[in-house]
């Protein structure tokens, strides 16, 4: 028996007033209205728009809650603010010591002149020797005090960077380093790899836009979804800083998040709607078969694009809990784009849908006809709206000449999986497992110096502090201790092993400070281990300082939340799906199956990142480590965009399952309706993610590759195989909800 549940009607008149069936019957009557609003949401927040560049901040990479940002804020107040975020300029003769050139002693003077009237610097400290003057008298190092607080001694280094880069001479090279020029440094480079990678990445999206939506008017829908999340986002985060600092990194994360799921919603809402016109190609009144249409997708497609949302959402939230401005503002960015670009999906969308009708096909772009879907072959349908045939069947027999294309290719791909389920979960579960056991042995980070292009200032004096005082130099702590306990911690520090000078540096009120120099590079795990070590040896009311300290500080803070965030990805997300599915073995199946795939890219990013595979054909210099923050907020970005494949997916299953209780053919049909959905989302993705793996920095490249292979397993692996099988191997007992749990839980169908 052949049952046509994609092309039904909708259902009763009162059944299309409720819910999202209702909000987009009616968008899709109130165009102009719906345009409106929108037009005054972007033209408000989007004035906000372009001052987001200079609004949003370069530093927050901290943990707020940890000894050593109070020991940053004492100093600061107390000691000149000669901390974690002061300025250093190196001046290194190439000839002959300073104090013999009275060229390099000029350039000593405008340095100095140039950081003392900066209104961000407290005081300007000049080379000493024994402290920052070397042995040899070539290297000096001359110190600013933070006045101002760490975002705006990244700005400050901003500014400073070019006048003072521009002192250097033939012989006598000038370089603004510190933990605020590293950071300045940083955010530059990077941001302007990423901005590139972006839009490099533009014409591919558009081609696989175009071919996956087989028109131009189609695959423009995505680009203005994406346009309203992304103005609405930057607007909304350049108010945002007027509560608290917003990272300059929200931005871009919030424009790749408003393209990923501006073309994910899209596409699965248009896939649907053009089902559901098709369905109403009999119709004479073109604009009520649309706006039918529109009811019908809003009941099926539009719940699991909420759903979507939500579960995006929070995925995203997780990364909260992390307390550092920096993450917590980058998730704020991202959740932002997915909440402006939701809300564009269930308004705007249809309303521009309902308008279009069968035009949404205009500017069809004609292909070989062995990768065409079969056309309807009523002429009446054909000349109503040339939509695409796509009836469902009951019968499992059904051969797949009635379609063409990706649709041929899943349809029969779903029958391959029927026969040999065990086959190719096997192999899927081999292959994944392989690419995962690397992660066993992964080791994370923070960021070392090899993450600065050679050619940057901060890079450039660091280097040559490490050559003028030592590997441990650049990464110097402060370390404050009470007056009354000065002696017993000078005591403790020159006796440690990992100590290679402690240098008294101050007396203010209650506190001494301390300069200690580890014998151990800054982002050494020996230099962790040294912190951790004086933390202890050090006597009560102690405090450890510096730009080491709160890197290793972070460090330990993500490490630490980490469990906690995969915990809660895991409870919250089969909450969700059980709230959305009905079914406990399903919902189970699809957030288990997520790890696999973020297990398995990791897995590959260990063997590229950690162990160097690759580098030379990257082009990067690997730093041992994968970046400490990696796993955490990585792992939460792929779970929300994992979610949102598999609730396009299992929702259809749903739907066909409860209009013909046939479990297998519920499968193949979601397979390949939705799977199509699957595969072109994922393939831009991956396309975009792929142009920041070929950027310059290394940090773009690290998110690049990661993403890329995530979405790519994800969308092959779990979507087109494993969760298929679990439905084949389960029957029936897939979507079984158990009485008691069927009360408590509310009635959502995907049905119309």
């Amino acid at each position: 028996m052949t049952v046509a549940t994609e092309l039904a009607p909708a259902g009763t008149p009162h059944a299309q007033r409720r819910g999202l069936a209702g909000l987009g019957r009616w968008a899709a009557t109130h165009l102009r209205i719906v345009l409106v609003l929108w037009l005054v949401v972007v033209a408000v927040l989007g004035a906000f728009a372009p001052r987001v560049e200079s609004a949003l901040s370069g530093a927050g990479w901290q943990d707020s809650t940890s000894q050593s940002v109070q020991a940053r804020a004492v100093i600061t107040r107390d000691f000149s603010g000669m901390g974690a975020t002061a300025l250093q300029v190196l001046v290194h003769d190439h000839t002959k010591p300073i104090a013999k050139d009275p060229a390099a002693q000029r350039i000593v003077a405008r340095a100095s002149a140039l950081l003392r009237a900066d209104p961000r610097v407290s005081v300007v400290m000049a080379p000493r020797a024994g402290m920052s003057l070397s042995k040899d008298g070539q290297t000096a190092v001359i110190q600013a005090g933070a006045k101002a607080d760490a975002n705006q001694m990244v700005r400050a280094a901003d500014d400073l960077t070019a006048p003072i880069s521009a002192l250097a001479t033939g012989h006598v090279s000038v370089d603004l380093t510190g933990d605020s020029a590293l950071w300045s440094d940083f955010n530059k480079v990077n941001h302007a790899a990423m901005i590139k990678s972006e839009v490099l990445s533009w014409p591919v999206t558009m081609l696989v836009l175009v071919l996956a939506f087989g028109s131009l008017v189609a695959a423009g829908l995505p680009l203005m979804l994406t346009l309203v999340g992304l103005l609405s986002a930057a607007g909304a985060l350049v108010l945002s800083t007027h509560i608290a600092p917003v990272s300059i990194w929200a931005l871009n994360f919030a424009m790749m998040f408003a393209l990923a799921l501006g073309i994910d919603y899209a596409l699965f809402l248009v896939v649907r709607f053009r089902a559901a016109l098709a369905g109403r190609a009999d119709e004479p009144d073109r604009r009520q078969a649309s706006i039918e249409a529109i009811s019908e997708t809003m009941a099926t497609a539009g719940k699991a694009i909420a759903f979507s949302g939500v579960t995006v959402l929070v995925s995203l939230s997780t990364i909260l809990l992390v307390p550092s401005p920096a993450f917590r503002s980058m998730a704020l960015g991202i959740m932002l784009s997915v909440i402006a670009v939701l809300a564009a999906t269930l308004t705007l969308l249809p309303a521009v849908l309902g308008r279009l009708g069968a035009r949404v096909d205009a500017g069809r772009v004609r292909v070989p006809a062995r990768l065409r879907r079969t056309r309807v072959t009523d002429p009446k349908r054909s000349a109503a709206n040339g939509a695409f045939t796509t009836r469902a069947t009951a019968d499992a027999g059904h051969h797949s000449t009635s379609f063409r294309g990706i649709e041929k290719g899943l349809h029969r791909w779903g029958g391959l999986l029927s026969r040999r389920p065990w086959v190719a979960a096997g192999l899927v579960i081999v292959a994944l497992g392989v690419l995962a056991w690397p992660v066993t042995s992964l080791r994370t980070g923070m960021p070392s110096i090899a993450i600065i292009p050679a050619d940057q200032s901060a890079r450039a004096g660091y280097s040559q502090v490490v050559a003028a005082f030592g590997p441990g130099a650049p990464g110097a702590l402060q370390v404050l201790t009470p007056m009354s306990q000065q002696s017993a911690a000078q005591q403790a520090l020159t006796t440690d092993p990992g100590v290679a000078a402690a240098m008294p540096a101050g007396q203010h009120g209650q506190w001494s400070l301390t300069q200690v120099i580890p014998t151990t590079d800054a982002s050494a795990a020996a230099t962790g281990a040294t912190i951790d070590r004086l933390r202890t040896e050090l006597p009560r009311g102690s405090l450890i300082g510096g730009a080491a300290a709160e890197n290793h500080d972070l460090q330990t803070a993500l490490i630490s939340r980490t469990p906690l965030v995969f915990g809660l990805l895991i409870g919250l997300g089969f909450l969700l799906l059980l709230i959305a599915l009905g079914s406990p073995l399903i919902a189970f199946a699809g957030v288990v199956t997520n790890l696999a795939s973020i297990a398995a890219a990791f897995g590959v990013a260990k063997l590229i990142f950690q162990d160097g595979h690759l580098a030379g054909l990257l082009n990067f210099q690997p730093q041992g480590f994968l970046d400490a923050w990696a796993p955490l907020f990585f792992g939460a970005m792929l779970s929300g965009v994992a979610m949102d494949y598999t609730l396009f997916l299992l929702s259809a299953a749903r739907e066909h399952y409860d209009a013909t209780g046939d479990p297998q053919q519920a499968m193949r049909t979601a397979l390949r309706t939705s799977g199509r959905v699957v595969v072109a989302a994922a393939g831009v993705m991956v396309a975009v993610f792929l142009t920041f793996a070929l950027s310059g920095p290394l940090a773009p490249k690290e998110m690049g590759i990661i993403l890329a292979v995530a979405v790519f397993l994800d969308a092959l692996c779990i979507r087109l195989i494993i969760l298929p099988v679990v439905m084949r191997l389960t029957g029936h007992g897939a979507w079984y909800t158990p009485a008691w749990l069927a009360r408590v839980l509310p009635n959502v169908r995907f049905s119309h």
